[in-house]
């Protein structure tokens, strides 16, 4: 059977109320604080995507062979953790794709640290073999460049060195609304931890106290349905849990979308409330800098495919060593819908349109990446197509979203999951 399903919204018109679960990016930081604290951290409304439940069995599992599939934030944060795991031995492995994910800045930190950590296959990449040890500290120098994960890792494990950790960040930062989630979470769990410009201390901490988190509920996945409001003639769409003195970057979308796209977003203790501005007028060209919020990348470039805005996003180098190399994904989709792009290593523009209607069937590829389903799950409300759109390989949401389908239908999507 082909895995794929048809999507279609005969109507541009969307209303409806979303309850989105939480964070994935902060249950996984609380997930590893729990590991270390036991008891002492709980936490509520979990993410309930893949790659939380994947780090969340990991942590626990009695094998000492870990496969976590496309999790990259599981391959991460649970090298740190098993890094300090006294006379555990484990190895991390995962799909083909997290094999030509690199980890070599992140191992060799932590092996300038003391800790004992060799490549099974190829150097700088999955699978490694850790073997669990105790680890004094210090001070280390870190690219920042590349993953803000690495240096989350190292923030998450550093309370349980006896000297503590300063970890000085070189080169551009990229994704800095990531690092200070990971720093805001410590102190909020009782961790002291200073940030004075490009160091960050943490320090040694054994038992820091009980603290309970609630997890406010994605903006990253809230993102998608910022740009179907985007896209329909007229929206009003409520999201719960949302706050806004959030930990996450990925906010930074309620200002893109008010800005750009006239797209208003209403507050109201834990709900939003998403309108369509009525005659706003919509810009030719948008430039962007996305260095600080990658994830909401592809939801962008998709709303201006989809209503003709050229766009220069900047600030994209992360993309390239995601779940598939995302600049190059958006780019071989986006030409199926008279999509002209231009890639380079950080950045994608939007140079043309050159097809006004399509009138077959288009299928787009996913590539093994959640965000390619739900930012071109967009285009089935944008009246492009005469018909559906197949969406390949949908289940690939389940990594941060298992609901969207479900979801969307909610909105009065037609969607034929008959095929998948």
């Amino acid at each position: 059977m082909s895995s794929y399903i048809k999507i279609y919204k005969n109507k541009r018109n969307l209303y409806g109320s979303i309850s989105i679960t939480g964070s994935k990016s902060i249950s996984n930081r609380l997930l590893i604080l729990k590991a270390i604290y036991k008891d002492d951290i709980h936490i509520e409304n979990l993410s309930n995507c893949e790659d939380t439940e994947i780090l969340k069995k990991s942590l626990i599992s009695p094998s000492n062979i870990l496969d976590i599939h496309h999790a990259g934030t599981a391959m991460r944060f649970l090298t740190s953790y098993f890094s300090i795991q006294e006379g555990k031995k484990v190895i991390l492995t995962g799909s083909d794709r997290m094999k030509e994910r690199p980890i070599f800045i992140l191992v060799e930190a932590l092996k300038k640290l003391g800790s004992e950590i060799y490549y099974l296959e190829k150097e700088g990449f999955p699978p490694i073999q850790i073997f669990g040890k105790k680890i004094l500290g210090g001070e280390i120098d870190m690219n920042a460049k590349i993953s803000s994960q690495y240096i989350s890792s190292l923030m998450l494990i550093a309370s349980q060195f006896k000297m503590g950790l300063k970890i000085y960040l070189k080169g551009n930062i990229t994704s800095i609304p990531y690092i200070k989630m990971t720093f805001d979470l410590l102190t909020l769990a009782g961790i002291k931890a200073d940030w004075k410009e490009r160091m960050i201390h943490i320090y040694p901490v054994k038992n820091q106290g009980k603290k309970c988190f609630s997890v406010e509920s994605d903006w990253s996945s809230a993102s998608y349905y910022y740009a179907m409001s985007a896209i329909a003639k007229k929206s009003h769409i409520i999201l719960r849990s949302y706050s806004n003195k959030s930990l996450q970057g990925d906010k930074k979308i309620c200002d893109i979308y008010n800005q750009y796209f006239g797209i208003s977003t209403i507050f109201d203790k834990n709900v939003i409330t998403l309108k369509k501005k009525l005659n706003f007028l919509l810009p030719r060209f948008i430039e962007l800098d996305l260095n600080k919020t990658p994830d909401i990348a592809q939801t962008i470039v998709v709303t201006c495919a989809a209503i003709g805005i050229k766009c220069s996003l900047t600030g994209l180098e992360t993309l390239k060593i995601k779940e598939t190399d995302r600049l190059q994904a958006l780019k071989e989709e986006l030409v199926k819908f008279g999509v002209r792009t231009k890639i380079t290593k950080s950045c994608l523009k939007i140079t043309d349109f050159y097809r006004k209607k399509i009138d077959s069937f288009i299928s787009i590829r996913t590539y093994q990446d959640h965000r390619m389903a739900m930012s071109f799950s967009t285009f089935g409300l944008c009246g492009l197509c005469s018909d559906f759109i197949k969406i390949e390989n949908p289940n690939v949401v389940e990594k941060s979203y298992p609901n969207f389908w479900k979801d969307l239908e909610s909105l009065g999507f037609l969607i034929d999951f008959s095929l998948f």
